[in-house]
């Protein structure tokens, strides 16, 4: 029986913003999942045309933000560290249109963007800020300074370019004060907290279901996946564990493994609300299920984008 989902605890708000999800059109292939994800099942060992999500976060004042930008359109124009771990890595990222010509190709200028953010220093999530105008700030969390300035090539072992702050502020926020969002839905910008969903479904919150519908091993049936289908994947024989947990050991990724289990733990509290849409920016199965850029994402519990596309990922252990 599924636990109750916890309150997170969300401070009321009188003003909410626009939310409009863009697809960088960014795909990428041939990443090894055994470097992010425990046990491996069979059939599902890389990552395939893995799309890179942005955000474009606009407030009733008119002032628009990006969050996150995908893969630069000029891959080969990456730093030298990031160029040649694409190269060696057999890694492949194809890009058919920058983030700022999507914007002004559907009439949202890129002048009037006034900060991107980055959820981290990935090279899948960087984009080129350098695109936009000198006033767009860049926005980057605690102790980022620190790490990664100055980039490339003034350090020529730094994973981020110059060009990607040069002559624009770059903003370190503090996580100290008091955030208040609201009123009622909420969009989860999970940037890489999770790079499957199998890492936070299914959970305590929310088991996997006898019948599942939509179907994810068919899509478009109006005949419910049996959830007994996947039985012999569950983690400990428990269907409410994760079918992945962070791998750990030679050749993981996560710098900090630990530290990214209890982040999926969070994760897993937002993901058992149907008020919450959880968007991984890797998620190939939202592809078909939300609406993209130009379009807006605030009415997506009422076009029930959670309920579809909370178990389409099971798609990938057909062959499990």
């Amino acid at each position: 029986m599924a636990q109750p989902p916890p309150d997170l605890k969300i401070p009321s708000s009188t003003t909410t913003v626009n939310i409009r999800i863009i697809d960088t059109t960014t795909r990428i292939s041939g990443i090894p999942l055994e470097g992010f994800v425990s046990p491996a099942i069979k059939g599902h060992t890389l990552l395939t045309a893995a799309p890179a999500f942005s955000f474009l976060i606009e407030h009733p004042s008119n002032r628009k933000l990006l969050f996150d930008l995908g893969v630069r359109k000029d891959t080969e124009n990456f730093a030298p560290k990031i160029v040649n771990r694409l190269r060696d890595g057999g890694w492949d990222a194809e890009v058919k249109q920058g983030v700022r010509e999507q914007l002004e190709a559907h009439g949202v200028r890129g002048t009037d963007i006034e900060g991107i953010v980055w959820s981290h220093w990935h090279w899948d999530h960087t984009g080129d800020p350098s695109t936009f105008d000198p006033h767009t700030a860049l926005i980057v969390g605690p102790g980022f300074k620190d790490a990664f300035t100055p980039g490339y090539p003034a350090n020529e072992e730094s994973p981020i370019r110059e060009s990607d702050y040069k002559n624009r502020e770059l903003r370190e926020i503090s996580f100290d004060q008091v955030l208040k969002i609201g009123p009622n839905t909420f969009i989860f910008m999970g940037g890489d907290a999770c790079h499957h969903a199998g890492e936070f479904r299914p959970s305590q919150y929310l088991p996997l279901p006898s019948s599942i519908s939509p179907n994810p091993l068919s899509l478009g049936s109006s005949t419910p996946c049996p959830g007994s289908l996947f039985e012999d994947l569950y983690r400990d024989g428990d269907g409410t564990k994760p079918f992945y947990s962070i791998a750990k050991g030679e050749g993981a990724i996560a710098h900090n493994a630990d530290e990214a289990e209890r982040t999926i733990g969070k994760v897993m509290e937002a993901d058992a609300r149907d008020e919450v849409l959880v968007v991984m920016a890797h998620d190939d199965t939202l592809l078909d299920v939300v609406d993209f850029f130009p379009k807006y994402a605030n009415d997506f519990k009422e076009k029930g984008w959670v309920e579809k596309g909370r178990w389409l990922f099971l798609k990938d252990f057909c062959g499990g």
